[in-house]
């Protein structure tokens, strides 16, 4: 299902892909793509493509950038992701090294799964970059109360792993963007 899906939307969309790529070239520099490390399945980093939203010399959101962050256009580079086997449609979304390489004991079941470009979790915090800014400390906001919050829902999500669970988080999802 995530290779047709997937290989379908690549080709659909392939004209805002180029469009995508023009702008935030033209925007942050060439090439407008951005690969960071994240963890993916059994704990194996990979990395991960986004459109470049900062600018890389003054670390800055551009105006572009902030635009795409807000309608989540800066993740679709990640179905090449999903097509070269590194994610899934749906899955715990990746982070970066540091959590969920660090798991313990239950909460490493989600090692087991895929990350996904959606989730339930990315769904509840499409804002994350928003509530983490309204914080006296974001990182201790984040690693006592946002991701301890997020290995809940995954668990959650591994436990009641369905094709069902995995349409409505599809269906779910639209209620996020915001193009």
């Amino acid at each position: 299902m995530d290779y047709g899906m997937t290989t379908v939307a690549v080709i659909i969309l392939l004209p805002v892909f180029v469009l995508l790529m023009i702008l935030t070239s033209y925007d942050t520099g060439f090439p407008g793509i951005f690969i960071q490390k994240r963890i993916g399945r059994q704990a194996k980093p990979f990395n991960i493509y986004k459109f470049r939203t900062l600018h890389p010399e003054t670390r800055q959101k551009s105006a572009i950038g902030n635009w795409m962050r807000r309608t989540k256009l800066d993740e679709l580079p990640q179905l090449f992701n999903i097509i070269k086997g590194d994610m899934s449609l749906i899955g715990p979304r990746p982070d970066i090294p540091g959590y969920y390489d660090r798991l313990e004991g239950e909460d490493r079941l989600i090692l087991q799964l895929k990350p996904g470009l959606i989730s339930d979790a990315g769904i509840k915090y499409s804002n994350e970059e928003e509530i983490l800014k309204q914080q006296e400390n974001p990182l201790k906001y984040n690693d006592e109360v946002l991701f301890p919050d997020k290995i809940k829902m995954n668990l959650d999500y591994y436990y009641h792993l369905s094709l069902k669970n995995d349409l409505h988080i599809l269906i779910k999802t639209v209620s996020i963007l915001r193009i």
